[in-house]
């Protein structure tokens, strides 16, 4: 895909544009894994989404943020791409800086213990480190939300202390059960549903990341900070009976002090 020539100044400098088929296009704002990339990329969706609420951009269906840029979707028949870019380009610079800090905080139960995290002992072996130091060093970070994706609500977190960094497992699980909380390369994430998995499992999660039913059906957003806290597997059972009587309320493990 060829990149248009940049959007006007007036957004972000450097930012371009590139073609994804007839009904959306790429603005891209950054070329790595950052921080601050992801608080930008953050900071423009919310303001395209605060720009869409006014009534100004007719035909806009919804935003994907990734790592480094926002995809647009449209649809063609009430909009064009060059009245959507338009208008996107008068935004004025955003503060990144109040962006990220109304990001919501969440501090998360993960239970380390028995069959919860299959491969805990294999990968602290991998790195050279106890199980216990393994489990302390994931929890001691605070973890960005860098984009969702791969599954609904799949949240790709980073960054990783550089002690616990791994590849990939050689060969990829056909089965990583909902709610495993895994490592793979400067990244963590939890599963959110059943499915096929390369990242190294360390432990379970019962909050439930995905639920079509809730108004906003992933509990994750881009932009998000996550701790990780341990509990024991008495505890995890009883989030996990909780989360399927669906008595489990999300909002519990929203940090008050820094919810948006």
């Amino acid at each position: 895909m060829a990149p248009e020539s940049n959007v006007a100044s007036g957004v972000r400098e450097r930012m371009r544009v590139v073609d994804a088929g007839d009904q959306a296009f790429t603005i891209v704002l950054g070329e790595r894994i950052a921080p601050e990339v992801v608080a930008t990329v953050t900071a423009l969706d919310r303001q395209i989404a605060a720009l869409h609420q006014t009534g100004t951009l007719p035909g806009l269906i919804e935003t994907v943020p990734t790592f480094c840029s926002l995809t647009v979707i449209y649809d063609p028949l009430q909009a064009s791409r060059r009245q959507l870019l338009a208008e996107i380009a008068r935004l004025p610079p955003a503060d990144t800086h109040v962006a990220s800090s109304a990001s919501r905080r969440w501090r998360l139960p993960v239970c380390y213990e028995g069959d919860c995290g299959p491969d805990l002992e294999a990968t602290a072996a991998a790195l050279g480190m106890s199980v216990q130091a393994l489990i302390a060093q994931h929890q001691q970070s605070e973890y960005c939300v860098y984009m969702l994706g791969f599954l609904p609500g799949f949240p790709f977190m980073g960054d990783v202390p550089s002690a616990l960094q791994l590849p990939r497992r050689s060969e990829p699980r056909l089965r990583v059960p909902p709610g495993s909380v895994a490592i793979a390369g400067a990244l963590t994430a939890i599963y959110p549903s059943e499915s096929p998995g390369g990242w190294h499992l360390l432990g379970q999660c019962a909050v439930p990341l995905f639920d079509p039913e809730r108004p906003k059906p992933s509990l994750l957003q881009a932009g998000d900070r996550v701790c990780f806290a341990a509990v024991d597997a008495a505890e995890h059972t009883r989030l996990q009976q909780a989360a399927k009587a669906r008595a489990l309320d999300p909002a519990a493990f929203l940090d008050a002090e820094v919810a948006s």
